[in-house]
């Protein structure tokens, strides 16, 4: 039976190396024989490379190597048993390991972005997350994102874009108006908390942006698109602006300014003035206008006009009234 080829270069013994040390580190004693079958070589390089690995190390604060400063073996072990064991490690050991709630707090974040719409590669980022979980230095804490209230929407819709066929869905839009509309769906997105269906809407006979949290009633009709759905190409911006839409002068801190871009008109001045900056923003409804203020609370303050600050005056008060009630 011939031997296995083994490295044949130096990056391949040092792959052997780089890999053999954390084996051995797992297995307090392990057999030559076996760890040679396990890494596809032959008992003799496996020989070659633990002594290769007791003549390794880190220099100490003399800047030379004493024998604390070097990995060590059981050398009777070695002699008499045939078997590899390493009584001392260097640098390993040292080296800077995640806690469980540093590795918990990472996955969370992972799992998180593997539920959004845009983020397609799951298997990387599970991958991704075991590693993690084995780099930590006691494990890490369970932790679990709860599935999204709306993954079976954002799965319909997917599966729409997919085949290339209608939808018909209520949308309730943000005066609290229920329509019920046929879309060709062409895109779904997120930004932030909020996922959007960008398609073209039958009843407006236009490209329309829907949050998905105000659809109801969604259902597959297993039509193929319109026409004018196949020749739209749909622009990098995801809000676009229309004839009904209020304009509204803003300060916003400068390093929120990227946060709200789709917001602002392409014409639309932005004059600085230390850390901040005044510009205008383009919104459907005033109620759109509150929710933007209360996202980036404390970093965009409506200047004008007199009617927009007092819409999200009256919901400031609103909603720090609500905990007066509180018991």
């Amino acid at each position: 039976m011939a031997e296995p080829a083994g490295p044949r270069d130096a990056r391949d013994k040092l792959a052997l190396l780089l890999s053999l040390i954390p084996y051995l580190m797992d297995h307090e004693s392990a057999p030559v024989d076996e760890v040679a079958a396990a890494f596809d070589v032959s008992p003799k390089q496996i020989r070659d490379a633990v002594y290769l690995i007791a003549v390794s190390g880190l220099p100490g604060e003399s800047h030379s190597y004493l024998p604390g400063d070097l990995f060590d073996i059981d050398w009777d072990e070695l002699e008499q048993h045939d078997r590899i064991a390493l009584t001392h490690t260097v640098a390993i050991d040292d080296t800077p390991r995640l806690s469980a709630r540093e590795a918990a707090a990472l996955i969370a974040g992972l799992q998180y972005l593997s539920s959004l719409p845009e983020h397609a590669d799951r298997d990387a980022m599970s991958s991704l997350m075991a590693k993690l979980e084995r780099g930590t230095a006691a494990g890490a804490a369970q932790v679990a994102v709860a599935p999204a209230a709306l993954r079976d929407t954002v799965a319909t819709i997917r599966t729409a874009i997919e085949n290339g066929t209608q939808v018909d869905l209520d949308y309730v839009s943000a005066r609290g108006d229920s329509e019920r509309r046929t879309v060709d769906p062409l895109r779904i997105e997120s930004v932030n908390d909020d996922w959007y269906l960008r398609g073209w809407c039958h009843l407006r006979e236009a490209v329309r942006t829907f949050r998905l949290d105000r659809i109801d009633h969604l259902v597959s009709t297993g039509r193929p698109i319109s026409e004018h759905a196949a020749r739209v190409v749909l622009p990098e911006r995801l809000f676009q602006g229309s004839a009904e839409d209020l304009t509204v002068s803003v300060d916003v801190a400068a390093a929120a300014l990227p946060l709200i871009a789709d917001y602002i008109p392409d014409d639309a001045a932005r004059i600085q003035n230390g850390d901040l900056v005044h510009t205008k923003v383009r919104v459907a409804h005033y109620h759109g206008l509150k929710r933007m203020v209360t996202r980036f609370a404390g970093q965009v303050t409506v200047t004008a006009p007199e009617d927009a600050r007092a819409a999200v005056a009256d919901w400031a008060r609103a909603g720090s009234a609500r905990y007066d009630d509180l018991p």
